[in-house]
């Protein structure tokens, strides 16, 4: 399935994303406390705090791999990321000698159903059209045993923005709120809304889990 919004973030446009956003983990937790007032490591450590080091994590939009690399940092070993742009996908295998990076699109995972104790998204959601998202959702959902985290922009209703100039790359919304109404059987455990410090937008971190999933505490 190769979308519109597929062509542009593989193109040179996808491209300079990459190379604006190559961030450490000191780099990410630096930005998030000038966004939010409080670092990534905080927030992950507040939604994973009961899951094992162990647990096999899949990380759908992973680019150059920031997310990843701070959680192998905090002890997470069983790492795991997709994504869609090669150059992205070149430069995160340099950055984690030991994850398991594909190329491959929230549409298609190629992985088995329940293959993942935990999947998560960070900014992905979000550039995926409103009429495309239920397959993304339907994917992260089959391919997790357990739990599905994100961070993604936050509004009540469905609204897009303009992105760098172009239309139809970002949307936001109540993206836990779309998991939930899509699939019953899952249930909202965590969830926190992160207000920017120098307008008004607002992110939305929120973990998910299956009411069957088994549990892989810690």
């Amino acid at each position: 399935m190769k979308t519109a919004q597929i062509k542009q973030w593989t193109s040179e446009f996808g491209r300079a994303y990459t190379d604006r956003n190559v961030l450490s983990p000191d780099e990410l937790d630096a930005l998030y406390l000038k966004n939010y007032d409080v670092s990534r490591r905080k927030l992950n450590e507040r939604f994973l705090a009961k899951i094992s080091a162990q647990a096999r994590i899949l990380e759908v939009g992973c680019n150059i791999g920031n997310q990843l690399l701070l959680l192998e940092h905090m002890g997470f070993g069983n790492l795991h990321g997709i994504e869609i742009q090669p150059y992205a996908l070149e430069q995160a295998r340099t950055r984690l000698k030991n994850a398991k990076l594909t190329e491959a699109s929230a549409f298609k995972i190629p992985y088995p159903d329940e293959y993942f104790d935990l999947v998560f998204t960070s900014g992905v959601l979000i550039h995926i059209a409103p009429d495309d998202l239920a397959l993304a959702l339907a994917e992260i959902v089959r391919c997790s045993s357990s739990y599905i985290w994100g961070l993604e922009y936050f509004s009540p209703e469905a609204e897009e923005v303009t992105y760098r100039g172009h239309e139809r790359l970002l949307w936001k919304m109540d993206y836990a709120q779309k998991y939930l109404e899509q699939y019953p059987e899952l249930e909202l455990i965590g969830s926190e809304k992160l207000h920017y410090l120098q307008d008004t937008n607002v992110d939305c971190m929120f973990l998910l889990k299956k009411r069957r999933g088994k549990p892989i505490l810690g």
